[in-house]
C-alpha cells in the first residue's frame, strides 16, 4: 500500500505560481509512475501531467505545457508540481496518483492505470 499525501495548494491571483507536493509512504515511489490530475467542480478528473520511475521521461497536455513542471525525489518518496503563469481556469483539486503501469502517452493520461491516490489539494486562481 502506498499513501499519498498532497499539500500546497492554495488561492493565487492569476499570473502568480504555486508548488505542489506529493509525499508518499507506505512504500518507495521509485517502483511507480507518478502523475497529477485535477478536477474541477462539475468536470471530469483531467491529466495534468506523468513522470516515469527514474524522472527521466514525462508528459504535458498543451493546456499545461511550459507553465507546469513535474519533478520526483525517490530519495524522499516525494513528487513535485511547480506552476507557474496559473490561470483562473486552472482552478481545481489536484490529485497525486501513482501506478506501476509503463509510462507510455495513452497509459498515463487514463486513471484507471493508477493504483492509489492522495485526497487532493484545493488549487484557486483568481482573475
Amino acid at each position: 500500500q502506498v499513501q499519498l499525501v498532497e499539500s500546497g495548494g492554495g488561492l493565487v491571483q492569476a499570473g502568480g505560481s504555486l508548488r505542489l507536493s506529493c509525499a508518499a509512504s507506505g512504500r518507495t515511489i521509485s517502483s511507480y509512475l507518478m502523475a497529477w490530475f485535477r478536477q474541477a467542480p462539475g468536470k471530469e478528473r483531467e491529466f495534468v501531467v506523468g513522470i516515469s520511475r527514474s524522472g527521466g521521461n514525462t508528459y504535458y497536455p498543451d493546456s499545461v505545457k511550459d507553465r507546469f513542471s513535474i519533478s520526483r525525489d525517490n530519495a524522499k518518496n516525494t513528487v513535485y508540481l511547480q506552476m507557474n503563469s496559473l490561470k483562473p481556469e486552472d482552478t481545481a483539486v489536484y490529485y497525486c496518483a501513482a501506478g506501476v503501469s509503463s509510462f507510455t502517452i495513452a497509459t498515463i493520461m487514463t486513471t484507471r492505470n493508477y493504483d492509489y491516490w492522495g485526497q487532493g489539494t484545493q488549487v484557486t486562481v483568481s482573475s
